[in-house]
């Protein structure tokens, strides 16, 4: 196992506390594998015996069929008599009323739990019912650029950083991939296993979608529109131009699986002037950029918005709520905000002229306040400020701990 302290050392800072530990992300993120990392740290360094450590897989054909009270019943057997246990609970919600089973053990015995899950309806009003203040959630993310240069590490020479972001823009992060010396296309066969098992599983046999060609369409169409605003509507439109028709609410509610899924990430628009949230125009983002070539195809001039999708999962792994700026007729691409932090990014390929430059910059001098700002680029020589602003290559930008 490579380690991942990112997420291995907050999960740990609530060990041996009442607080339930939940673990939610898209498939084939690293959950499961950060679970085991977690129950390594506590018998190496907390000295916890192996017997008092129990794990269940939940989506293995072992508890196929298993009811909330067979699993009741089943963890309740297991947990040791003089002391406490640490329960590891994986992919948890393939057992409908898991949640009760969950707050039971909480409430009745001396457990440490461990969930993880690959559904949002981990995070959903159940959990609020059953577990009210009872339990902190981590997002898992696929590795992050520095993760990826240490995993690829372990079996090939790493070149300088900058040199190495063009790998990760076209191979993506999962983990799975990135163990070994893949080749480009058996990466994307492994990604497309991934997003196939998650469409049909978390999705189509979840919510009893027949339709799936539909649901397909809905797919390709949000996976070439990375980094684009766009509306229910405008699929729709797209949909009944190509004779298939689709009225708005179907595709909002396919959109809405989608990002159950974590398959898609929703970016709202934040009006800059009027200070809230807007609710149309919406951007979404991939979980990985590999989704992407993976389902459509690698295609190099899609790199662009692909680098905009890299920097918004590295602001959201940073523990940042992320918005699309509407600052007059204009856009800024992130505004990034941390509890009373707040950060502005625009993220550009290459700034090629004075034009590119001109529009990138004015945007952000258009905003008067004192948060940090930054214009990204993937230029040699990407460095310095522009009047407050910070210039800096996306490869430093998402190995920097400055922000």
């Amino acid at each position: 196992m490579i380690n991942r302290p990112l997420y291995v050392d907050r999960i740990m800072a609530y060990t041996d506390t009442p607080f339930v530990k939940i673990l939610t992300g898209v498939r084939r993120c690293g959950k499961s594998t950060i679970l085991k990392m977690i129950m390594e740290r506590l018998r190496t360094e907390r000295k916890i015996p192996q017997e008092r450590m129990i794990a269940c897989r939940y989506d293995s054909m072992e508890y196929e069929d298993m009811t909330a009270k067979q699993m009741y019943a089943q963890l309740k057997e297991s947990l040791c008599p003089d002391g406490r246990t640490y329960l590891f609970l994986d992919e948890v919600q393939e057992v409908s009323g898991w949640e009760r089973v969950v707050n039971s053990l909480a409430s009745d015995f001396d457990v440490d739990l461990y969930l993880t899950g690959s559904n949002s309806r981990m995070m959903s009003s159940e959990i609020s019912t059953y577990l009210t203040g009872r339990y902190v959630s981590f997002r898992i993310f696929t590795l992050s650029f520095g993760e990826y240069l240490m995993f690829r590490s372990r079996f090939t020479a790493v070149g300088e950083p900058k040199a190495e972001l063009a790998g990760y823009v076209r191979l993506g992060g999962f983990p799975a991939t990135h163990l070994q010396a893949f080749s480009q296309d058996e990466i994307y066969t492994i990604v497309r296993d991934i997003y196939s098992s998650t469409i049909f599983s978390d999705i189509v046999r979840r919510n009893q979608v027949r339709k799936i060609d539909q649901l397909e369409r809905v797919v390709k169409y949000t996976f070439q529109n990375v980094g684009n605003t766009f509306s229910a509507k405008s699929i729709a439109d797209y949909l009944k131009a190509e004779r298939r028709s689709l009225d708005n609410e179907t595709v909002y509610g396919y959109l809405e699986k989608l990002e159950k899924a974590y398959l898609l990430h929703r970016c709202s628009r934040y009006d800059l002037q009027g200070k809230e949230v807007l609710k149309t125009q919406e951007k979404f983002y991939l979980a990985d950029v590999a989704l992407r070539y993976g389902v459509l195809g690698y295609h190099a001039d899609s790199a662009a918005s692909s680098l905009e999708n890299i920097v918004y999962l590295e602001l959201c792994r940073r523990g940042y709520t992320v918005h699309v700026g509407k600052s007059g007729d204009g856009e800024i691409d992130f505004v990034a905000i941390r509890q009373n932090e707040k950060i502005y990014v625009q993220v550009t390929q290459e700034i090629r002229s004075e034009k590119t430059e001109k529009r990138e910059y004015e945007r952000l001098l258009e905003i008067h306040d004192n948060y940090p700002k930054y214009v990204l680029t993937t230029d040699e020589f990407a460095g310095g400020n522009y009047e407050g602003i910070r210039t800096m290559h996306i490869a430093d930008f998402l190995l920097s701990s400055e922000y």
